[in-house]
């Protein structure tokens, strides 16, 4: 074994040992991997959870949704890579410095160079009698949500037949304590939130914004209790829990999650004789060195020259320099920004620098407005005229410039930075130094170089600077710094039209223009071209019922929809019946296997539901679909930037552990929304319960049932870039479930670009997904009745495509091979069937023959 010092120019492969595998042990790793250009360090990673890492920040979006995969970190498994041996539910039992060798819970020893203890922290459980009781948790990871919900979902049954409402209560009332708190209330459960200071998120903001914020949560429907603490918890033989507080209050609660609080995980640390701090934690030098020249600690477990880190930014610092270090490098940790911008239950939250305003001389400057429930306060130097700290309550909109201007001379009067008349801070005033993704660490220099390189949107500086990619808080301030660099984010659908698709939408709707050329006229240049047409084609259909066929239009479609059929590789065509919800009965589905077999299709059961018959010359499509509409069948328009189906599973009718009928809702959804022409293809899914046959949350639009009702979700895609869908509104009655999904259908149709599918779309969307919400569920733009009377005109308009090209003559001329001979058919099209099945023979390329 090597006993090569890490700064060594060596190049002999050496070992190192990671204990733990969270955000902080992963950036590490990828931090390592990623320098370490003449692989000299193999790692090992000593997994003590089963899971890869995930994203512990983002923990609370697991509840509802119920997916683990959608919090995996990328590359968390470092597939493909051989230097990474990544040993999941493995803890370190034991360190042996003096033989540099860790012995892991499966009983081997792993030897090591170098040894990072990157092992986090533990929640930390008063010692109150009772903490132990069936019933209590902690709030920490996947495995504890997962028992929180189990329990959960108990308490509800048994309270249902108790005729009560189920509750739950939360000790601490902090960041994690109301996170706890918000998925109580996301189960089902009215949670209270006892916090033994006398407000809120003590450690976060001041008594001020403590009040404002404890009356946002509490018309949240949350029960809070600050200023008392946990004085006992007894069994019931009900299974509940009977509360004691502090101050006499006597609670009866369905279960308990202790979120009071984290203490440093080194124990392994202490058992190897490492130096701890006094409060715990592995003290360690700016260098993130322990007492042991080859041992490290990063993250939560790390007491950097004895103070401990609670937030993942200066985790990441810190395994920065610790890849630095390894690798021959000097970095040194420089200290930490605990700033923080949080959204607790729907309300915003945010401090920055000195907060509290401890410094000397420091003074407050405080806007508080009742009626929109913010709060906000500066704190600037003795001379007003350096911003030193900051707290905001219910709009946090301008934390980014704030913190970004800390340590710094404010432009003007510091009391319009919290005024509502007050002049907005610029982030061009700032200087190129100013950090402005705290969690990654990224300067206004690093950003304003990478747009000086030709980096000129959200998603390209994301990709070279990493700013966005965390938390995205500082998004907004990346923006501003693009249109203050002079990048024109130009909104041009193409060359014949100035205008963007959404522009262009607007116009159509409220001019009444129901002509491409018309369009063009007014509002176009030139004749236009294979971007435009399409695209004002689609418009033009999802402002009206007219046929895409009809008069000018049919000019305007692509391949596919010039001929309501999906074009194959060898000229034929593919034809998609619709099927409902995945429904088809005994007549259609004989009547579909008689029309492949007389003319010879190739027949596909699809993902979606469906069976795609393949094959079809053109001239044979008006008689396929004769047969099919004869039997009550529709286009499934598998051809059309449109709906295309409406998976489901089946539900409460014949599952056992269904709690809605998925069936009767997937097929009302497809008959209502069939027809509806979009930038891109939508596709739904609903299932009938969480355990989510249906794979609703990879769907543009996710319906996924509850035993109160159903939770949407939205904007999940497939594809080339897969995307879960997020969690829109929860426990919704049927009447609300599709009211929300018109809004959103419509608003998604009127805003979007070009062939822009719903998950691009919502990461482009100001505000993102908490705009989204405000949009359709609380009309926060007052356009909600006239995205739900736009949805009403489609439903009622519609009109199957392929039926109402059989009953007119003119639109059926069209599906021929020759137009001059109409009644032949194409020789070039061919089908090998020798093999296993039905394959379309492809003509060869014309060659040149060479001079012999």
């Amino acid at each position: 074994m090597s006993t090569t010092p890490e700064n060594s120019a060596a190049t002999c492969t050496r070992t190192v040992v990671v204990v733990g595998h969270g955000m902080v042990g992963h950036r590490f790793v990828e931090a390592l991997r990623s320098r370490d250009t003449e692989s000299t360090w193999k790692v090992v990673v000593l997994a003590e959870e089963a899971e890869a890492a995930y994203d512990r920040v983002g923990l609370s979006s697991y509840v509802g949704a119920w997916d683990r995969s959608a919090l995996a970190l990328a590359g968390n498994t470092y597939a493909g890579d051989a230097l990474v041996d990544l040993r999941l539910g493995t803890r370190a039992d034991r360190v042996d410095r003096d033989a540099r060798t860790v012995t892991t819970s499966a009983g081997d020893v792993v030897a090591y160079d170098a040894l990072v203890l990157a092992t986090g922290s533990h929640p930390f459980v008063p010692p109150v009698p009772g903490h132990d009781s069936a019933g209590c948790f902690v709030y920490r990871t996947l495995d504890d949500l997962d028992g929180i919900r189990t329990a959960a979902e108990a308490a509800i049954e048994r309270a249902h037949a108790e005729g009560r409402e189920a509750n739950g209560l939360v000790v601490g009332g902090g960041l994690l304590g109301l996170e706890a708190a918000n998925a109580l209330r996301l189960l089902g459960l009215t949670p209270h939130v006892v916090e033994f200071a006398p407000r809120l998120m003590p450690l976060q903001v001041d008594d001020g914004g403590g009040a404002v914020l404890e009356g946002l949560i509490s018309s949240l429907g949350v029960q809070v209790h600050t200023g008392a603490g946990t004085s006992s918890i007894a069994a019931q033989d009900d299974d509940r829990l009977a509360v004691e507080l502090s101050d006499g209050t006597a609670l009866l609660t369905d279960l308990v999650v202790f979120s009071a609080g984290v203490r440093p995980s080194d124990a392994v640390a202490r058992t190897a004789g490492l130096a701890v701090g006094e409060r715990g934690g592995v003290v360690t030098d700016l260098a993130c060195r322990t007492s042991d020249e080859n041992v490290w600690a990063v993250g939560e477990v790390a007491a950097v020259e004895g103070r401990c880190y609670g937030l993942v930014a200066p985790g990441y610092t810190m395994a920065e320099v610790v890849a630095d270090r390894l690798l021959g490098g000097e970095a040194t940790f420089p200290g930490a920004d605990l700033s923080t911008k949080l959204k607790l239950l729907g309300v915003d939250v945010a401090s920055f620098g000195d907060a509290m305003a401890t410094t000397p001389g420091a003074l407050e400057i405080v806007h508080t407005d009742a009626t929109k429930g913010t709060y906000a306060k500066v704190v600037v130097s003795d001379d007003a005229r350096t911003l030193l700290g900051g707290i905001l309550v219910g709009d946090a909109s301008a934390y980014t410039t704030l913190k970004a201007y800390v340590g710094r001379e404010v432009p003007g009067d510091p009391g319009a930075l919290v005024s509502p008349a007050g002049a907005e801070l610029g982030a061009d005033a700032l200087p190129d130094d100013a950090v402005i993704c705290s969690c990654n660490n990224v300067t206004k220099g690093s950003i304003c170089g990478a747009i000086a390189e030709g980096a000129c949107d959200l998603a390209a500086i994301k990709g070279c600077t990493t700013a966005g990619t965390t938390c995205g808080g500082c998004l907004p301030t990346v923006k501003k710094l693009l249109v203050d660099s002079g990048v024109e984010l130009s909104k041009a659908l193409c060359e014949h039209f100035e205008q963007s698709r959404a522009e262009l939408f607007e116009i159509v709707a409220s001019t009444g223009i129901r002509t491409f050329s018309g369009l063009l006229a007014r509002y176009g240049t030139g004749t236009g071209c294979e971007i435009c047409k399409p695209t004002v084609a689609s418009i033009l259909a999802s402002t009206s019922s007219d046929h895409v066929l009809d008069g000018e239009q049919a000019a305007l479609q692509d391949s596919n929809d010039h001929f309501l059929a999906n074009i194959q590789k060898n000229g034929t065509y593919s034809v998609v019946p619709r099927m409902p919800g995945g429904e088809v009965t005994a007549e259609q589905l004989i009547t579909i296997g008689q029309v492949a077999q007389d003319f010879g299709l190739y027949v596909k059961v699809t993902g979606g539901q469906r069976i795609d018959l393949f094959g079809a010359r053109v001239e044979q499509l008006p008689a396929i679909w004769q047969r099919l509409v004869d039997v009550g069948m529709e286009s499934g328009q598998a051809y059309g930037k449109s709906l295309r189906t409406v998976k489901s599973c089946v539900g409460s009718s014949w599952c056992r552990y269904g709690v809605q009928d998925s069936v009767g809702m997937a097929v009302d959804l497809e008959h209502r929304y069939r027809g509806l022409r979009s930038p891109h293809k939508i596709k739904f899914g609903v299932s009938g319960c969480a355990r989510e046959c249906a794979e609703a949350r990879g769907k543009d639009v996710g319906v996924i049932a509850t035993d109160k009702g159903w939770n949407l979700y939205v904007c999940g895609n497939g594809g080339q870039t897969p995307a879960h869908a997020r969690l829109l509104a929860s426990d919704l009655d049927d009447e609300t479930l599709v009211r929300y999904i018109d809004r959103f259908l419509m608003f998604y149709v009127r805003t979007a670009d070009r062939l822009q599918r719903t998950a691009p779309w919502l990461d482009a969307l100001e505000g993102g997904l908490e705009h989204l919400k405000a949009v359709v569920c609380e009309d926060s733009l007052g356009i909600a009745d006239d995205l739900e009377a736009a949805m009403a005109r489609h439903v009622e308009g519609y009109e199957d495509e392929w039926k109402a090209v059989l009953d007119d003559p003119v639109k059926l001329s069209r599906f021929v091979s020759f137009v001059n001979a109409p009644e032949e058919a194409d020789p070039t099209v061919a089908f090998d069937e020798t093999g296993p099945r039905k394959v379309p023979v492809l003509l060869g390329l014309p060659t040149v023959r060479e001079n012999v």
